[in-house]
């Protein structure tokens, strides 16, 4: 098993957007090379062989909610929130999510959560198909902890071989749905309408 949890109150607060403000003075390679950390960074989530566990501790946004649908388990407090605020920062959706998101929840919820940028709940998120459990804060760790224990006394070869069989069939196209992302994004950092929606983002915070 491998688990990924966050530190702290959040789980992920996503990009570090200050990185949009700098023009650097080649922005084209600048925006490739992000182009491949991005498509290795997320593709090192689909081919991950061994059974991946999130235990969402509190607020997630961005590509810490988008990935989950490359997860084989997704644990969440009660006090978790989901957000994806691509098209208010001028971007769009990234984590192979314009696939997973549509199969887990159909169109018109992840339309909502992907172009519409609605920050949801983890009751909602269960609901949606991205969290397979919510957790009381207080008890989360514990309840986790349980959880993780029951999962570790499963034969790990049957575990290994299982998850390769049922995720076989998808791995083709969530690659393939990665590097459309990927190129879509290079567009889009590089575009004014991207710096400017960051800007206003850190206008009406100041």
């Amino acid at each position: 098993l491998e688990i990924i949890l966050g530190k702290g109150d959040y789980f992920c607060s996503g990009n570090d957007l200050n990185n949009f403000l700098v023009k650097p003075p080649d922005t084209a390679k600048m925006a490739a090379d992000a182009k491949l950390l991005l498509r290795d960074f997320v593709g090192a989530f689909i081919d991950h062989p061994k059974v991946l566990v999130a235990a969402v501790n509190g607020p997630a946004v961005g590509i810490s909610v988008t990935i989950l649908g490359l997860f084989d388990l997704v644990f969440a407090s009660d006090n978790a929130t989901f957000h994806t605020p691509f098209t208010s920062l001028g971007q769009s959706p990234e984590g192979c999510s314009s696939f997973t998101f549509p199969l887990l929840m159909g169109n018109t919820k992840a339309f909502e959560m992907l172009l519409f940028n609605r920050k949801i709940t983890a009751q909602e998120a269960k609901r949606r198909n991205i969290v397979t459990e919510v957790f009381q804060q207080d008890t989360f760790s514990e309840q986790v902890n349980k959880r993780i224990e029951q999962l570790s006394a499963l034969p790990p070869q049957g575990l290994l071989i299982s998850k390769k069989v049922l995720r076989q069939w998808t791995r083709a196209e969530l690659h393939d749905a990665n590097a459309v992302e990927c190129e879509v994004l290079v567009g889009r950092w590089q575009s004014d309408e991207c710096t400017e929606s960051v800007m206003n983002f850190f206008k009406k915070r100041s």
